[in-house]
């Protein structure tokens, strides 16, 4: 069982998931909005290890989706700025636990970081917006 903190987007179907399955797993879970929380460079960052830029984003965002943020093209010093102005930019969810910091929701990563229900697999991407597609999106409600 592990103490997890957990930054979401409130109302969002795959956080409300990823939640589940946590709690499901026996952990105990703080969700947090990462729409809400006064986020700076140096407490966002450490979530991203080493990543390349471009997979510290949300590719649902609608700044990204018009073309208005373009991730491949940007430094670490530029996209943490656009994030903290814009934290729909984040690729969600960030998670913290034990001085360790993660971003995004890999079910094989998560199980083997802290564990999951082995009797519960998880068979849907839990990352894609379902509603992606959409003309309105959920990712444009704050």
């Amino acid at each position: 069982m592990a103490n997890v903190t957990f930054y979401e987007k409130p109302g969002c179907g795959n956080n409300t998931k990823q939640k589940t399955l946590l709690l499901a797993a026996g952990h105990n879970l703080e969700a947090k909005s990462l729409l809400t929380e006064t986020w700076t460079p140096e407490t966002l960052r450490p979530f991203f290890g080493d990543l390349p830029v471009n997979l510290w984003f949300n590719p649902s965002a609608p700044k990204i989706k018009s073309g208005e943020v373009i991730p491949d093209n940007l430094s670490e010093e530029k996209a943490l700025e656009l994030m903290i102005a814009d934290p729909l930019l984040i690729r969600r969810p960030l998670i913290y636990v034990d001085g360790i910091y993660r971003v995004g929701f890999d079910p094989e990563k998560i199980d083997a970081w802290i564990g999951l229900n082995p009797d519960n697999p998880v068979t849907e991407d839990l990352e894609t917006c379902p509603r992606s597609h959409e003309e309105k999106p959920c990712s444009t409600v704050k």
